[in-house]
């Protein structure tokens, strides 16, 4: 059900509040779709669709309006705007003759579904004819979808990436799953950030330190567990100890978590010194010991990514020897790893594994972590995130309507009732004009009159988001299978 404490009459841009005022005389029907337009020169071809089920699950389901919000909104708007705009009387309406729920359908793709850029995504439209101005007062709320939406897509961009070069240096995707940890949550700017940002990352993976994400995942995609973490030092587990007492700290944590892979961070001084001196040479012995179920995984957290890679994995082969793998990529022991985690985005991933690649490692031997660049670095333009109305019945005649500004063609919207196809070609378009067939349309209804009618859990979101040859390559996401890739450190 909705927040008790949220008000959806306040939940909207000011300038909504006067807009059913400004509708045509005898207008009954108000129809809009959200979309991520296609932009020249974007590096994102395709988006993940994503965080629906969530906000109509928290915010619209269920009898949303009540006489003390229409009195609470009354009031507000009353000192906002220091006249009468509000539609008291539009919303004393709908509480008497829907008991508060919202007679509105929204349609959209399933959760999960990976879509072309600049097509339909979901629609809105009012139920009834009373209530045409509701389709776009909940526009605000509905938009806010960008932001689970470009997270998922870049996640999975990340992905992509990673399964490119996991498959040249090592033949397969085995452990792909967790090869991205999520180290966001503090960079985000709210709890519900955190939250949606970190459950729309493990729609493609699961690795993750965002509590807040695992919640939502629980509560909203009956999911029981998302995600892994493993025990990790920070720089003050470490410092704490003094410069003089590294070795002492990263004993420590070798002892406090003997059968377990764990991940220390080691350049609190010299990440050189510490992996040639002290892992290399005085906890030798211990990291040997530990085997491949209880890895050692050492962070380094400064300095230029690839280059501080190139030469910590010089140095432990030095000292611990390597491999060759199946495809003639050289491999550490298993019971050693790394993790980088400092300045990681798009670019430097895939620029840092070519390296790695062009030197004779295999990606096997590096997980990473990503923080601001997968849950903050981005905003509504990074998709192009759009919505906008297309059809409206007056007097019970239909008329598809459009915007197409002569300044800017790109801005350019769809015209009439919408729905989203796969071609002969066996590419995702959008069908305009109403001339779509309902057995062809990807688009169900998911919202209808305040009620749920479509449940996803993230198991099933997971399946419609798997990359290309995924499914025969690697066994994704199944619950027991990660969990025994964590224990065996396949990083």
């Amino acid at each position: 059900m909705a927040a008790q404490d949220f008000n959806i009459l306040l939940a909207t841009d000011s300038y909504k509040i006067t807009h059913f005022k400004q509708y045509p005389q005898g207008i009954n029907k108000i129809y809009s779709y959200f979309e991520c337009r296609r932009t020249k020169g974007s590096q994102f071809n395709e988006v993940v669709f994503f965080g629906l089920q969530y906000l109509l699950k928290k915010y619209l389901t269920g009898r949303v309006v009540t006489e003390e919000k229409i009195e609470e909104a009354r009031l507000f708007y009353q000192m906002h705007f220091k006249q009468a705009v509000f539609n008291e009387d539009g919303w004393r309406k709908l509480l008497e003759k829907h008991d508060g729920r919202l007679p509105v359908r929204i349609k959209a793709v399933p959760e999960g579904t990976v879509v072309p850029r600049g097509n339909v995504l979901f629609t809105v439209e009012n139920t009834d004819p009373s209530f045409y101005w509701l389709t776009n007062y909940i526009e605000t709320l509905l938009v806010q979808m960008w932001y689970p939406i470009t997270v998922a897509t870049i996640s999975r961009e990340f992905k992509k990436i990673l399964a490119k070069h996991l498959r040249a240096t090592s033949g397969g995707v085995a452990g792909l799953e967790l090869k991205l940890h999520d180290f966001g949550y503090r960079g985000v700017s709210s709890q519900e950030s955190a939250a949606l940002g970190g459950a729309a990352h493990l729609v493609n993976f699961c690795s993750t330190d965002t509590v807040a994400g695992l919640l939502m995942t629980q509560r909203y995609y009956s999911c029981p567990m998302a995600g892994f973490s493993i025990p990790a030092a920070e720089h003050s587990t470490i410092i704490s100890w003094g410069r003089n007492r590294e070795k002492e700290a990263f004993e420590q944590v070798l002892d406090q978590f003997p059968s377990w892979p764990v991940s220390v961070v080691s350049d609190s001084y010299d990440i050189f010194n510490a992996c040639r001196n002290i892992w290399g040479d005085k906890l030798k012995e211990q990291v040997m010991e530990r085997g491949h179920d209880s890895c050692v995984m050492i962070r380094p957290d400064s300095g230029d990514p690839a280059e501080t890679l190139l030469q910590v994995l010089k140095i432990f082969e030095e000292c611990f020897g390597s491999s060759l793998n199946s495809v003639g990529f050289k491999v550490l022991p298993s019971y050693l790893r790394i993790i980088q985690g400092d300045g990681i985005d798009l670019t430097s991933l895939d620029q840092i594994l070519q390296k790695l690649s062009d030197e004779g490692w295999s990606a096997e031997n590096i997980m990473f972590g990503c923080g601001s660049a997968l849950l903050q670095k981005l905003n509504r333009d990074t998709l192009s995130c759009a919505f906008k109305c297309s059809y409206v019945e007056t007097d019970g005649k239909g008329m598809d309507v459009y915007k197409q500004p002569v300044t800017d063609p790109s801005k350019g919207s769809k015209r009439g009732r919408l729905s989203l196809r796969r071609n002969s070609d066996g590419l995702m378009e959008t069908v305009e004009e109403g001339a779509g067939k309902p057995e062809e349309d990807f688009l169900v209804t998911v919202f209808e009159n305040g009620v749920l009618m479509l449940d996803l859990s993230l198991e099933e979101i997971r399946k419609n988001a798997r990359l290309q040859h995924e499914e025969a390559e690697s066994p994704l996401h199944n619950q027991e299978v990660v969990h025994t890739q964590l224990i065996n450190g396949i990083h």
